[in-house]
């Protein structure tokens, strides 16, 4: 398998650019991109690794490397039960931009449901019904919350 790092690139690029713009924040891609990042390193956090590794399996690979940038294994899973307690989580992995990018808990929610959303290019509704199942209960509408179920 060649690896083609400009091709990867270019999709990167692109998709966060598209990603901007759904999130309404075209004028700041960088802030976008940390919403991103923290995100869905606010997701392996909570969920299984094996779920993990199903989950990016179907992630184009600029993705994939968003996703496990920082990982490590050994920790224990956070216990998150409310969508702040995600908030929070999600904000811990923003580092000192979190008040700046999450504003307020509304838009913290806004930005997660979108991101989900988005991601729904990539992975199948039956993937994300797992990652729903892993859900605790009070989690589980970020996942399907703009979808046609």
């Amino acid at each position: 398998m060649a690896l083609n790092f400009n091709r990867y690139a270019t999709e990167a690029n692109t998709f966060l650019k598209e990603y901007a713009e759904e999130m309404n924040l075209s004028e700041t891609p960088d802030k976008a991109g940390r919403i991103l990042s923290a995100i869905l390193h606010g997701l392996r956090e909570i969920i299984s690794i094996e779920e993990s590794l199903q989950f990016i399996a179907q992630l184009p690979m600029f993705l994939k490397a968003v996703y496990v940038n920082g990982w490590s294994i050994k920790g224990k899973k956070h216990r998150i039960k409310h969508m702040k307690e995600f908030i929070d989580l999600v904000r811990s992995f923003d580092g000192v931009t979190s008040t700046y990018d999450f504003e307020s808990n509304e838009i913290a929610e806004h930005y997660i449901n979108t991101t989900f959303f988005i991601l729904r290019k990539y992975v199948s509704t039956g993937e994300m019904k797992h990652i729903r199942d892993e859900l605790p209960k009070n989690l589980k509408n970020m996942i399907f919350d703009k979808l046609f179920l």
